[in-house]
Parts: structure tokens; sequence; C-alpha cells
């Protein structure tokens, strides 16, 4: 089975990451911003290994996120972000295929605990199975 799993962030986030802290994200240095990196790659590397790694990516920063909805007069509305009324965005994603919902539970405990400076917000990380066709709806 296929699953995607999500990690979240603000523009805050993105921003702390660049050594801009806020109140609501302390800031990175740059040995605590390598440490981030080097488990999240330590991770890619062992599910490439196991052959459960599909894909995954991190992703830009909010500010760099643009919504395209339909308007009242048929005609594309697009905003681009950040957007004040979402609190957390998509920061990164992987697709995996684990044999079962246990594995990429653990896979998911594992990001969970990467390095971050004390203080950062602790978001979810975010297990979704990926249907395969219309008939698992």
């Amino acid at each position: 089975m296929k699953y995607l799993v999500m990690v979240q962030g603000t523009q805050a986030d993105y921003e702390a990451m660049r050594g801009k802290a806020s109140a609501d994200s302390p800031s990175w240095s740059e040995e605590e911003l390598q440490a981030m990196f080097a488990y999240m790659g330590a991770i890619n590397d062992d599910l490439s290994e196991t052959g459960e790694f599909v894909d995954g990516q991190g992703l830009a920063e909010p500010a760099q996120t643009r919504h395209v909805t339909l308007g009242d007069d048929g005609k594309a509305v697009i905003t681009d972000g950040p957007y004040s009324e979402t609190k957390e965005l998509l920061a990164g994603y992987w697709v995996l295929e684990c044999e079962s919902l246990e594995r990429v539970t653990e896979i998911a405990d594992r990001v969970s605990r990467c390095p971050q400076p004390a203080g950062a917000p602790n978001y979810p990380v975010v297990i979704r199975p990926i249907m395969d066709g219309s008939g698992d709806i």
C-alpha cells in the first residue's frame, strides 16, 4: 500500500530557519539546520535501501504559494501567499510503499523526532493512505 506522509510548517518556521526568530518560532542556528537536513537525509537513505521510498520533497515557503479558485463569475481568482487565515501548510512529504499502516506509523514516529531548536513548534506528522483507483472510495 502507498502512503503520503506529510510534515507541516508556517511562514514563521521558514523565517526561523533563516535566522529570524518570532514569537512562534525560535531562530535556528546553522548547526541546528544542518542537523535537521542530515536527519532527514538519513531517513531518505534508509527508506531507499528498504525499497519503501517512492518520492519525497521539501516544499518552498508559504510566501511562494499560490491559490487558484473559481470565482462567482466563472473566472480564476488567484491569490499569492502567505495566507494569514491559514496556520500551517504542507512543508514536505514522502510517498512511501509500506506493507502495513503499522510500518508507516513507525516511520512517521521517526520523522517526528527530527532535531530542532528548543521551543520550536511541534507539528503532527500526518499519514494518508493513497487510494488505488476510485474503487477505494
